[in-house]
C-alpha cells in the first residue's frame, strides 16, 4: 500500500540514538552505528522521531509500505519487556543486588604503597549492580536516594570522578550507543517506584551521549514526578564544560 513512512539517510546520521528513544512503537534500532528502520510495519509514520534528529538525518516520505501493525508493535514491545525482566532475574553472581558499605580509614586512605607522594582515592560506588542494563527497578538502594546517571566514558574523561559526582549518591551507568537500547521506559520505572531525591546526569560533549539525558528527562515526564535534576557536560579533555 502507498502510505507515509520515514526514510534515514545514513550519510547524515550520527547514531546518537536520540530517534530511538523518541519512537514509542520500537520501530528504530542502532545498527554498526547507524539509526535503522527494524520493520516498515513497526511505523506509524507520525514522526515522532523527527524533532530529536540533530542532523535532519530523518524525514517522512510517501512510498509504497508494508501497513502499519498495531498488535505486531505491541507484541514487540511486550517482547522487549520480558527479555529484559528474565535479564534481571538470571541469577547470575554479576546482577546480584548488593549495597556497599563504606568504612574509611583515614590513615589507610592517606597511605599509598606504590607512591608515598600520592594521596589513595576510595571508591564512592555504593551499589552493585551499576549498569543501567543489570540494575532491579525495586532495588533497596533507591529508596531516599540522590541518583548519579553517568555515561560510562565520563569516569575515564573526568579525573576525579568519584568524589565530584559518586559521593553519596547511586551510581547508575550505560552508553546508549553501545548498548541499543532505549533507558526510558527503565529510568521511568526506577523513578516511579522509588523515592528519588535528585538525578544529576553526567555526559559526554559527544552527539550520541544526548541520549542519555534525553532518556531521563522523559522517564521524569512519564513518571509525573517533579524531582530536582541536572546535566553536566564533560569534554573529551576532561574539562566540564557545562553545569
Amino acid at each position: 500500500m502507498i502510505r507515509k513512512i520515514i526514510s534515514i539517510d545514513e550519510e547524515k546520521c550520527n547514531g546518537c540514538g536520540l530517534c530511538i528513544n523518541a519512537c514509542h512503537e520500537g520501530a528504530l534500532e542502532l545498527v554498526n552505528g547507524k539509526a535503522k528502520l527494524v520493520s516498515e510495519s513497526y511505523c506509524d509514520g507520525l514522526g515522532n522521531c523527527l524533532p530529536e534528529c540533530p542532523t535532519g538525518a530523518i524525514t517522512i516520505v510517501e512510498k509504497e509500505a508494508e501497513p502499519f501493525d498495531e498488535e505486531a508493535v505491541k507484541a514487540r514491545m511486550e517482547a522487549k519487556m520480558s527479555n529484559f525482566a528474565e535479564s534481571l532475574a538470571c541469577g547470575c553472581p554479576g546482577s546480584r543486588i548488593r549495597i556497599i558499605e563504606k568504612n574509611y580509614n583515614k590513615e589507610q586512605s592517606n597511605c599509598n604503597c606504590h607512591d608515598s607522594n600520592s594521596v589513595k582515592i576510595d571508591s564512592q560506588l555504593r551499589q552493585w549492580p551499576c549498569q543501567i542494563k543489570l540494575v532491579p527497578v525495586n532495588a533497596p538502594y533507591f529508596n531516599n536516594s540522590h541518583l548519579l546517571i553517568a555515561a560510562d566514558c565520563t569516569a575515564y574523561a573526568y579525573a576525579n570522578m568519584h568524589n565530584d559526582f559518586m559521593k553519596n549518591k547511586i551510581t547508575l551507568i550505560g552508553c546508549p550507543k553501545l548498548d541499543n537500547v532505549d533507558y526510558t521506559d527503565k529510568l521511568t520505572e526506577i523513578i516511579r517506584h522509588n523515592d528519588i531525591k535528585s538525578i544529576t546526569v553526567l555526559r559526554m560533549e559527544v552527539p550520541c551521549c544526548s541520549g542519555l539525558a534525553y532518556a531521563v528527562k522523559q522517564a521524569l515526564i512519564n513518571s509525573g514526578k517533579m524531582i530536582p535534576w541536572r546535566v553536566v557536560i564533560v569534554g573529551t579533555d576532561g574539562s566540564i564544560i557545562e553545569d
